[in-house]
């Protein structure tokens, strides 16, 4: 896919790059695998504020993902390569042959047209889904399930990929894109290949504008604030104070690790900060 720029003839458009489309197919998605999305505007049931900086943006259609892939020994058609506005990686329809329709998240080099199946006995090429024990060691993975039949909720964003790097016992161990070597069951499921749409990691918005679009609001920094707002606030002119940083509770807001005992830790093999 390319990346397009503009000419300058704003300050906006001077730095503004955007991805081409001519991979996508279909402009408007498939009716019956779409909800409503309605805005929290970063309110939780009580109408409090709970995630700030999010407000606006354009109005979206929620699309109907199959993150368990559970269609099993069915094999489907891709019929249309689609955009879709609620996450950085395209979606492909599959047609499949006893007549039912799902999205999945696009691999790389699946395009309109090409078969995939799901199953013990599919082959190792992109689109199709096996559970680990399935594949061989080396396999590049993705939309890969944490615990088995409860839906991927790994390695989905553009471009990204893991990879299996051996098996031992009932489980599988994994080098994720971060770099963290984890085990995972090997009865998860995972989708052979890597995610497509590498190329939105390349994409500058240009003005600030675009991340009202995306419903993502303005920040002021803490800096800026009078003590009695953050703990960085305050002081005679422009006054970095010689603090560390920190969030406005006084949480440190860099390098500081916020995870605590969780159950899966004894899982990590490797940390992604060892690196």
């Amino acid at each position: 896919m390319s990346i397009k720029q503009f000419k300058p003839y704003t300050p906006g458009r001077r730095q503004m790059t955007i991805q081409g489309r001519e991979d996508i197919t279909a402009e408007k998605p498939e009716r019956s695998l779409t909800v409503e999305l309605r805005k929290s505007g970063g309110r939780n049931n009580t109408g409090r504020i709970t995630m700030r900086h999010i407000g606006g943006g354009h109005r979206r259609a929620y699309r109907i993902i199959d993150f368990r892939r559970d269609k099993l020994g069915v094999p489907g058609k891709v019929a249309t390569v689609e955009y879709d506005p609620n996450r950085n990686a395209r979606i492909a329809l599959i047609n499949y042959v006893d007549g039912e329709k799902r999205y999945i998240i696009l691999p790389k080099g699946l395009k309109v047209g090409d078969t995939i199946v799901a199953g013990p006995d599919a082959d190792i090429t992109p689109g199709n889904a096996l559970k680990l024990k399935d594949m061989p060691v080396g396999t590049i993975v993705h939309n890969l399930e944490l615990e088995p039949g409860r839906g991927a909720k790994l390695v989905r964003s553009a471009g990204t990929s893991a990879q299996l790097m051996a098996k031992e016992g009932k489980y599988a161990y994994l080098r994720m894109p971060s770099g963290e070597l984890r085990l995972i069951l090997q009865e998860c499921m995972a989708t052979v290949g890597q995610v497509g749409n590498e190329d939105h990691e390349n994409i500058s918005l240009g003005k600030a504008g675009k991340t009202r679009y995306l419903g993502r609001r303005s920040s002021v920094r803490g800096m800026v604030m009078n003590p009695v707002d953050h703990p960085m606030g305050g002081g005679e002119g422009r006054s970095k104070g010689n603090k560390h940083p920190l969030s406005p509770w006084g949480t440190p807001a860099k390098g500081y690790r916020t995870r605590k005992n969780k159950p899966s830790d004894r899982l990590i093999v490797r940390r992604r900060y060892d690196k």
